[in-house]
């Protein structure tokens, strides 16, 4: 992996970690839908201004169901999922249950995409969910039915992630590719026509009791505009640069951004389970991410063949 790949997943990692952030905040004022459906609209609402000072070539190769579609499974349900964990989890256990992306990465690759299963790639992700199970230790929530509900939809999210990843190298880059900005404009695009009939149902039958003050539409702004649409457009340059594997990694990275947002700004407790787990993932990472060692043939092999 080169600098700047290992640059943008660094980043991606501090900027979705935030994400956990803003949605404990917005969640519990505005609900499960509102809240999902204000993120994937304001980032596809930003990505289409962005994209427009930019002046891109608005060509999608043929492309633009399928990006709808991606969008739907990477996009909108993830966002209502996390949204509904957000309600009972703190910041912190939301980024940590995301961490199972790359298990789910790996077990769907290898179930329906023939993605070779290394022994240092096995190693590297429960070597990730036993620093997962180190953080969850350390943090505040008992393990009780709303632990385990918001546990669940965050693992639905991660499901979706894990498929998303290879659904993307195969719908989007064959054929050339399509640029990262237009697969994030399209990813939100999909994201929001799933939720516009369900934020309208919810709106009209269980409208919130308060619509929020500045900090929640603050929050809001932030989780579309960066967390979403800056971050998506960083996370489909990734999938064509490393794949989906490698890509699905930056999970590993993010319950510790998100554990230290939710401890600065939320005042959620640290402690040296933090430490202990932060330093598993870490070398979880370097195990998933570490090239395979490819065997130089023996003499013997090398001289038949000549």
């Amino acid at each position: 992996m080169s600098p700047i790949a290992l640059f943008r997943l660094l980043l991606l990692a501090a900027i979705w970690g935030a994400s956990f952030l803003f949605m404990r905040i917005i969640a519990p004022e505005l609900g499960t839908i509102p809240t999902a459906f204000f993120r994937v609209s304001i980032a596809a609402i930003g990505l289409l201004v962005i994209l427009a000072l930019m002046r891109i070539d608005w060509n999608f190769r043929g492309k633009f169901g399928v990006c709808l579609v991606l969008g739907m499974i990477n996009s909108g349900i993830p966002a209502t999922m996390y949204s509904v964990a957000a309600q009972v989890l703190p910041a912190g256990y939301s980024a940590i249950f995301n961490a199972t992306t790359p298990l789910m990465g790996v077990l769907i690759g290898a179930l329906f995409f023939r993605e070779p299963m290394t022994k240092a790639k096995l190693c590297g992700i429960f070597l990730g969910l036993l620093g997962v199970a180190v953080l969850s230790g350390a943090g505040p929530v008992a393990f009780d039915a709303q632990l385990m509900g918001g546990a669940l939809a965050c693992l639905a999210a991660t499901a979706c992630y894990g498929l998303a990843g290879f659904l993307a190298r195969r719908w989007l880059d064959q054929q050339g590719g399509l640029d990262s900005r237009l697969s994030a404009l399209g990813s939100m695009l999909g994201a929001t026509l799933l939720l516009v009939p369900l934020f309208g149902y919810s709106a009209l039958t269980h409208p919130p009791a308060s619509w929020g003050g500045w900090q929640v539409w603050a929050s809001l702004l932030g989780l579309g505009l960066l967390c979403t649409a800056f971050a998506y457009i960083l996370y489909f340059r990734l999938l064509s640069e490393i794949g989906p594997i490698n890509s699905s990694t930056v999970t590993f990275m993010i319950p510790i951004f998100g554990v230290l947002w939710g401890a600065w700004l939320l005042d959620e407790p640290l402690s040296m389970g933090h430490v202990y787990g932060g330093v598993l993932i870490a070398l979880a990472v370097w195990l998933v991410l570490k090239p395979a060692v490819v065997a130089n043939p023996a003499p013997s092999q090398s001289a038949d063949k000549a």
